[in-house]
């Protein structure tokens, strides 16, 4: 696909004369339907085209202009480019373009046996899985019906005509809508209810294939244009709880030091402002695959704990804390520590709950769950909890707010909180 076919997929004729003279733009908008306006129009003219997050601070928008200020001449490949990171990080933007996007989505078309996608999308446009649930949507010829996520959550369920409809939804917005009486029902509806954007908890899983949802937990990335690998909710219902196995359109093999790589049709063209031809995309996310060629996430690389030379997933101590019942939300980091090397450290919202949460009150109920070296020698509380609308925990952020809230406790003569 050309980006001329793709303007016209999206109801604007570009012009044959349009040149790649043009200056980029960036595409900052919180409506939808304004976005998809924005978006389309800038498809049909000329110049490179970047999508932004209309909450980004100060920060965030003058790395935005540090990049624009580099911008090349305008690319005939890799004109899209998509933000990944930000927020805390380095921001950077994925370059992709109508084929890496056609890619993916025919990826999509196959590997669930859908001709027309339909979507209801609550994640924002800006970002790769509430912008490729369109994109899927718009060249597939189905629809689109963007919804806002407050609606949903007070119980304003929008009507489903016939057909394949699809959600995208991170494991905390599943968790809200199951404690609405009618959201399962409605649920049950859809073809496929993909999980992503945050590993979801053993318990939340549970519940869902109580409730009979189809779920379909994806795996994928900005850099993938969105799921390289996702499990059918068929096979949920069975038992399964891998990502699943590899779309068409990609080829998933685990390299010597366990990570995940990744060859696609949708990979993307290196990153804004820089452009190169990737073969392969090396990840951070350490996984197997298993006798059934399902694809199993055990976390990412660098985070991973090494406290007393023992290497510690958090991953699992999240969900061994999770299933408590004491936190709604939870994170877990390593701190330094000049004995241990690294400690455990577990970080909750403050606001989350009132008890008083210390080793000894919660290392009863993790005993019989972890190894006495994965469990938590720190709970911190912190005011700003670093999780964004995707679900994704901003790490770097949590280490900083957490080494700086160890520091407090120290200074105030504290322990454990």
């Amino acid at each position: 696909m050309e980006r001329a076919e793709l303007a016209q997929i999206l109801g604007r004729a570009r012009p044959a004369s349009s040149a790649h003279t043009s200056p980029p733009r960036c595409i900052i908008e919180s409506e939808p339907r304004a976005f998809m306006d924005a978006f389309a129009e800038a498809v049909a003219g000329a110049g490179d085209i970047l999508l932004g997050d209309p909450r980004w601070g100060a920060h965030e928008r003058e790395q935005l202009a540090a990049i624009l200020a580099k911008a090349p001449p305008a690319a005939t490949t890799g004109w899209l480019a998509l933000p990944t990171g930000g927020s805390s990080g380095q921001l950077k933007f994925a370059r992709h373009d109508a084929q890496t996007i056609a890619a993916a989505v025919a990826g999509f078309q196959k590997h669930f046996a859908v001709e027309r996608v339909q979507t209801v999308g609550v994640l924002p446009l800006h970002h790769v899985s509430g912008f490729m649930a369109w994109m899927r949507c718009a060249i597939s010829g189905g629809v689109y019906q963007p919804w806002d996520w407050k609606k949903l959550e007070d119980g304003n369920l929008p009507d489903l005509p016939r057909g394949d409809w699809f959600i995208s939804l991170v494991p905390t917005q599943l968790s809200r809508l199951l404690k609405q009486p009618r959201a399962a029902e409605w649920l049950r509806r859809f073809r496929a209810v993909f999980l992503g954007g945050a590993p979801a908890w053993p318990d939340l899983l549970d519940a869902a294939a109580d409730a009979y949802l189809p779920i379909s937990l994806s795996y994928g990335m900005t850099e993938t244009a969105a799921m390289v690998a996702a499990l059918r909710p068929d096979e949920f219902l069975q038992g399964h709880r891998s990502v699943g196995t590899p779309l068409p359109h990609a080829k998933l093999e685990i390299m010597s030091t366990g990570v995940v790589a990744v060859r696609a049709g949708s990979l993307c063209h290196g990153y804004y402002p820089e452009q190169c031809a990737l073969a392969t995309w090396q990840t951070e996310d350490l996984g197997h695959f298993d006798a059934t060629g399902h694809l199993h996430i055990e976390g990412r690389r660098d985070a991973i704990i090494i406290t007393g030379g023992k290497k510690v997933s958090p991953t699992e101590v999240e969900n061994a804390l999770r299933s408590t019942g004491v936190f709604t939300d939870v994170a877990v980091i390593g701190l330094p520590d000049p004995e241990w090397g690294e400690i455990v450290v577990a970080c909750y919202p403050r606001q989350a709950t009132d008890r008083a949460i210390t080793p000894a009150a919660i290392g009863a109920q993790l005993g019989p769950l972890l190894a006495h070296y994965k469990c938590p020698k720190l709970y911190l509380p912190l005011a700003n909890w670093p999780r964004n609308a995707q679900g994704k925990l901003q790490r770097p952020a949590l280490v900083t707010a957490a080494q700086l809230q160890r520091a407090a406790l120290a200074g105030a003569g504290g322990g454990a909180a």
